[in-house]
């Protein structure tokens, strides 16, 4: 398992995740351990969303290349 220091934290942040370990009947290090994974998997499902939303947006628009051979015989043609 990866360890994390983090160094200089506020007094008063350290406090309140103490009462919110209480709350949640955690220890402080597994809240932090908790809050640190909840907003990767956020990371990971905000991405994954804006990845479908690309896809729908692409199927939506269609194809947006055209063959560079087809430009050419149209220019030919002219």
């Amino acid at each position: 398992m990866a360890q994390i220091l983090v160094r200089n934290l506020d007094p008063s942040t350290v406090e309140r995740l103490k009462i919110q370990a209480e709350r949640n009947q955690r220890s402080l290090e597994a809240e932090v351990r908790f809050i640190l994974e909840d907003a990767a998997e956020e990371f990971r499902r905000s991405r994954e969303r804006a990845v479908a939303i690309a896809d729908q947006i692409r199927r939506r628009a269609g194809p947006q290349t055209t063959d560079s051979v087809t430009l050419i015989r149209e220019d030919r043609e002219r």
